[in-house]
């Protein structure tokens, strides 16, 4: 057998946040972000949005827990960051070039979660 032959593949990984309330965000994850609610444990204590390939699931914590953060890369970042504006997500970094090069914003949801969206562009201005 070839050694550089791979056996096994690997899907996408999914996120699970610490939320204080599931069906809060999943509700906030559809309305602010453009996701669609996929289900809900009984008992909501977990449950799970997707949008396009991303899929996110949820988990009840008791605050404080310290919130998880994202990166995501956006082929049109500045598409994006329209699209979140205009949706009423909460951007707490506006779009702009980073000193490491990268075009980014950060947006956080209801728990303190951040999400930087941003994509590589070193020779724009």
């Amino acid at each position: 057998m070839d050694p550089n032959q791979k056996l096994n593949s690997m899907g996408q990984p999914v996120p699970e946040l610490p939320v204080a309330d599931v069906e809060r965000a999943q509700q906030h994850y559809r309305d602010a972000l453009g996701f669609t609610i996929g289900w809900l444990y009984p008992g909501k204590e977990i449950g799970a949005v997707s949008r396009d390939k991303a899929v996110i699931f949820f988990r009840r914590r008791q605050p404080p827990f310290e919130p998880a953060i994202h990166w995501v890369f956006a082929e049109d970042v500045d598409a994006w960051y329209r699209e979140l504006q205009s949706s009423g997500a909460n951007i707490v970094d506006p779009l702009e070039k980073k000193p490491w090069g990268l075009r980014q914003f950060t947006v956080s949801d209801l728990d303190g979660n951040l999400f930087y969206f941003y994509h590589d562009e070193p020779n724009a201005k």
